[in-house]
C-alpha cells in the first residue's frame, strides 16, 4: 500500500517524464508547488518506489523513470483525463462538419486528424462490411486490358476492384455484364457474393457475354473481400519523432509490422465498450514492447462497428489521448449512424 506522498511522487514523476522524456530527479520535483518536500524526503520515496517496482533508475543519470508497472498503476489509479483546448476541440470536431459521402472517407479523415493532434500513430479498424449487401454495381473500363468494378453497399460502403478484361471485349459486353450483375446480385451480402456469383450469374454470362469464361474467372478473383483491408493508418512516421525510437532496429521492427499486413488483433485485442490501455509487454508482440496502445470502439446500429487505436511510446500523454479518443469515438458513432439513416431513407424512396 503506497502512502499519499508516494502516490503524489509517482504521479509527478510520470507526468514530468511524459513531458520531458528526461529522467526525473528529486531536486526538480522538490521545486514543484505540488510537492513541498525536501529533496532528501523525495529521494527516499523515489528509492522506495524503485524497490517496489514502480520506478527504474537509468544508467546515464541519477534520475528515475517510470517502469511498466509504474505506468500501469498511473493509468489505473492516478490519471486525470485532460480537458482539450478550444483549438484541439474544434480541429477534432471538424472531421464531422464536412459533407462526407462514404464511410471510408470519414474513417480516413478521422485517422489523419487524430494522428496530427496527438503526434502519434493512429489506426482505425473499419466496420466489417461482409454482411452489408450490394446496392449497385457499375464497371468502368480503364484501358483495353483492365476495368474497375465499383460496388456500392446499402450502408454507403464502396468497394473498388480492378480485373482483367479479355482482348476483343466490346462496350456492349460490359453493359450486359453490369445488367446481369445488378439483376442477379443486388441485395446480396458481401460475404456471400462470390458464392452467389458462381451459382447465379456464370450460366447467364456464358449465354450473353463474349469471352465469358475468361472474363468470369478474372472478375470472380477480383471480388475477394480481404478483411485486413479494413485497417486505416494515420501518421505512420510520427513514431520517428519520439526519442525512444532513435534505435533503428526498433523502428525497423515497428514499420515492418505495419507494412507487412499485421492482423487486426495485433492492435485491437478487446472489443468491449470503453477505453482500453495496453502498455509495453501487454501488447504481446516484440515490435510493440516499447509502445503503449490506447483503443476505443465506435458503432452505429447493429451492422456498423469498429475500433480506434493510438500507438505511441510508453511515455504517452495518456490523459490527452484518452479524452480525444472518447470524443472521437462518440462523434464517429453519431456521424455513421446519421449516414446509415440517410441511406436507408434514400433506399426507401
Amino acid at each position: 500500500m503506497l502512502t499519499n506522498r508516494q502516490l503524489l511522487i509517482l504521479q509527478l514523476t510520470v507526468n514530468d517524464f511524459i513531458e520531458s522524456a528526461q529522467p526525473v530527479g528529486s531536486r526538480q520535483l522538490s521545486k514543484k508547488p505540488e510537492a513541498p518536500y525536501s529533496p532528501a524526503t523525495i529521494r527516499n520515496d523515489m528509492a522506495d518506489l524503485e524497490e517496489l517496482g514502480y520506478l527504474e533508475k537509468t544508467h546515464t543519470s541519477s534520475g528515475r523513470v517510470p517502469s511498466e508497472k509504474g505506468y500501469r498503476f498511473y493509468v489505473d489509479h492516478l490519471l486525470t483525463p485532460e480537458k482539450l483546448t478550444l483549438a484541439d476541440n474544434m480541429q477534432l470536431r471538424s472531421i464531422f462538419q464536412d459533407r462526407v459521402m462514404e464511410t471510408e472517407e470519414l474513417i480516413r479523415n478521422s485517422a489523419k486528424i487524430i494522428s496530427e493532434l496527438t503526434n502519434y500513430t493512429s489506426i482505425l479498424l473499419g466496420p466489417d462490411m461482409s454482411m452489408h449487401s450490394v446496392k449497385r454495381f457499375s464497371i468502368v473500363p480503364l484501358d483495353d486490358t483492365k476495368a474497375v468494378a465499383i460496388i456500392v453497399t446499402n450502408n454507403g460502403h464502396v468497394e473498388n476492384r480492378v480485373f482483367d478484361v479479355p482482348q476483343g471485349m466490346l462496350a456492349s459486353d460490359i453493359e450486359k455484364m453490369v445488367n446481369i450483375l445488378n439483376e442477379r446480385l443486388v441485395g446480396t451480402p458481401l460475404s456471400f457474393l462470390q458464392n452467389k456469383l458462381a451459382h447465379e450469374t456464370k450460366t447467364v454470362f456464358e449465354q450473353h457475354v463474349h469471352h465469358a469464361g475468361e472474363l468470369f474467372a478474372s472478375f470472380q478473383r477480383a471480388m475477394t473481400i480481404k478483411p485486413e483491408e479494413r485497417l486505416y493508418f494515420g501518421g505512420k512516421m510520427n513514431m520517428m519523432k519520439q526519442p525512444e525510437f532513435n534505435d533503428l532496429q526498433k523502428m525497423k521492427m515497428f514499420f515492418e509490422l505495419m507494412e507487412n499486413g499485421a492482423p487486426a488483433m495485433t492492435f485491437f485485442q478487446d472489443d468491449s465498450k470503453g477505453i482500453h490501455v495496453r502498455i509495453g509487454s501487454e501488447n504481446k508482440h516484440n515490435a510493440m514492447e516499447d509502445c503503449s496502445v490506447i483503443t476505443a470502439n465506435y458503432s452505429a446500429g447493429d451492422n456498423i462497428a469498429g475500433s480506434i487505436a493510438i500507438i505511441g511510446p510508453k511515455r504517452m500523454d495518456y490523459g490527452r489521448v484518452i479524452t480525444m479518443l472518447d470524443i472521437l469515438s462518440e462523434n464517429l458513432s453519431q456521424a455513421l449512424l446519421k449516414m446509415t439513416i440517410g441511406l436507408d431513407r434514400r433506399n426507401d424512396e
